[in-house]
């Protein structure tokens, strides 16, 4: 159904992280203003970069690399001198050991012994003699690319930790979507060849570009621009109802401090939970699609930001932790991502980041506990003795990480079948389309819905299909997408 785009009123955003912000700021070029609704007290999402005592603190750590020109314009647009060139360092921490990532052959065998290397080769050879011949999970995906010996030692325990079940239960789509063409052939290849001329895949790439301040520069200078050109940001402000009547949302009523507010709406760009935004419809979908959206899981994520009295730790931008028996999944140098993230150079700042439900113990332990939690871990894998954390800070981020577990694409596409109906929403970004997005990926749907508004047609839901598209970068930075009727 070919959707009417006749602006009937505001233009409303929920959510001012990088998606809505782009879509606001796209249209805010063109001579069209709106009103952004963020429920949190500050904008950028999860690419918000949260300041304690001159510490900056990114959450997640955002790498601003992308193919699509796009995207590249719109960063160049905002903070035209305040990107730094870094180089990519992370590797993998088990058994006491440090493994690069990409995985190298001579340093897998240093870290294994020649033994365990012997095992990882053979099981690697019975993959490809005896593959899975159906790959319906992340198990049966990552074993037929890497054998079984290797998936046991660097993939598996991660994955559990990361998403909190098994990866058995965890959809293909994830590990085709994240690393798709990287394997053991090739990153053997790419250790001993190098990369093929004209090609790059994005889980190989050794440089990106970083803001000065972290990612939260970024969104915070756009909010100025939208701001200044005629837009309005409220902030928290939650939306608990979207009004709807026949094809069109018209309303939506907003939770702020004192009371609600009913807001009219024109067109709706929404990057909130889409099982939330089913939630506030109101009057509400049949009970299949509520149910449907109700089934669609996040995985909660809190960062425990250090400051270590030390002036380095490790060159890497970040570390996987595999290693059993610490619940921390990855480590964040941030001094190694911008100096400037530091404003002491005898001091190092860190993010131990632990992936939890909103209903854990962990989530719910006090700040002071989880600041020794990380203190006591970094001293258990040997980077930082407990004694040298001076100062510390904690970030609770919800609904960080959409899930792929089984049956999730035909209840997202029941969903999304039904919310076809309203003509004048759509749904964008990580959250809004329950999409693992990059960044850019899911600025690029917000980009596609502003231009939508502007007259043109694009299928917001085509960003990311293409899985050329989402990993494999060309040799030259992609043109400007073309219009793609819905």
């Amino acid at each position: 159904m070919e959707k009417d785009r006749t602006q009937r009123g505001p233009l409303l955003m929920i959510g001012a992280g990088p998606a809505g912000l782009t879509a606001a700021y796209e249209l805010s070029k063109n001579g069209v203003p709106s009103l952004v609704l963020e429920q949190d007290n500050t904008v950028g999402g999860i690419a918000r970069t949260v300041e304690h005592h001159g510490y900056r603190f990114d959450l997640g750590g955002h790498r601003f690399f992308s193919k699509m020109s796009v995207v590249n314009q719109i960063w160049r647009e905002i903070l035209p001198e305040d990107f730094l060139t870094r180089p990519r360092l992370s590797r993998i921490y088990y058994d006491g050991h440090f493994f690069n990532y990409p995985i190298q052959p001579a340093n897998a065998l240093a870290g294994l012994g020649a033994k365990a290397a012997v095992g990882v080769l053979a099981s690697y050879a019975l993959a490809k003699l005896n593959p899975h011949p159906v790959e319906e999970n992340f198990e049966q995906w990552v074993s037929n690319r890497f054998g079984k010996r290797l998936f046991d030692i660097f993939f598996k325990s991660y994955t559990e930790k990361v998403w909190g079940i098994s990866t058995k239960e965890l959809s293909s789509d994830w590990a085709a979507q994240r690393i798709r063409d990287l394997s053991l052939g090739s990153a053997v290849r790419h250790a001993l060849f190098g990369q093929r001329r004209g090609r790059v895949t994005t889980s190989l790439i050794d440089k990106f570009q970083y803001p000065r301040l972290g990612p939260g520069q970024m969104w915070e200078r756009c909010r100025d621009i939208v701001v200044q050109r005629g837009s309005r940001l409220l902030l928290d402000a939650r939306v608990r109802r979207v009004r709807w009547k026949g094809a069109r949302a018209h309303a939506v009523l907003v939770g702020r401090a004192g009371g609600f507010e009913e807001i009219d709406a024109g067109e709706i760009i929404s990057s909130m939970p889409i099982r939330e935004f089913v939630a506030a419809l109101d009057p509400p979908p049949p009970d299949e699609v509520l149910a449907a959206a109700r089934s669609l899981r996040h995985r909660d994520f809190l960062v425990v930001g250090l400051v270590v009295d030390r002036p380095q730790l490790f060159p890497d931008n970040w570390i996987y932790v595999h290693t059993p028996g610490v619940r921390v999944g990855r480590i964040q140098n941030f001094k190694n991502w911008s100096p400037a993230m530091v404003p002491d150079a005898a001091r190092t700042g860190i993010g131990m980041e632990y992936f939890v439900w909103r209903d854990d113990a962990l989530w719910n332990a006090s700040d002071e506990s989880l600041v020794a939690l990380a203190a006591r871990e970094g001293e258990t894998l040997k980077l930082f003795a407990a004694r040298e954390v001076v100062d510390g800070r904690v970030m609770r981020v919800p609904d960080a990480y959409p899930i792929y577990d089984p049956g999730y694409r035909e209840k997202l596409g029941l969903v999304r079948a039904w919310l076809e109906r309203l003509e004048n929403v759509q749904l964008v970004g990580r959250n809004g389309q329950h999409r693992y997005n990059n960044q850019d990926h899911s600025m690029m749907t917000a980009w596609y819905a502003a231009r939508n508004i502007l007259g043109e047609r694009h299928d917001i839901w085509e960003v990311n299909v293409d899985a050329d598209y989402h990993e494999e970068a060309a040799g030259r930075e992609s043109p400007r997408p073309a219009a793609v009727r819905p």
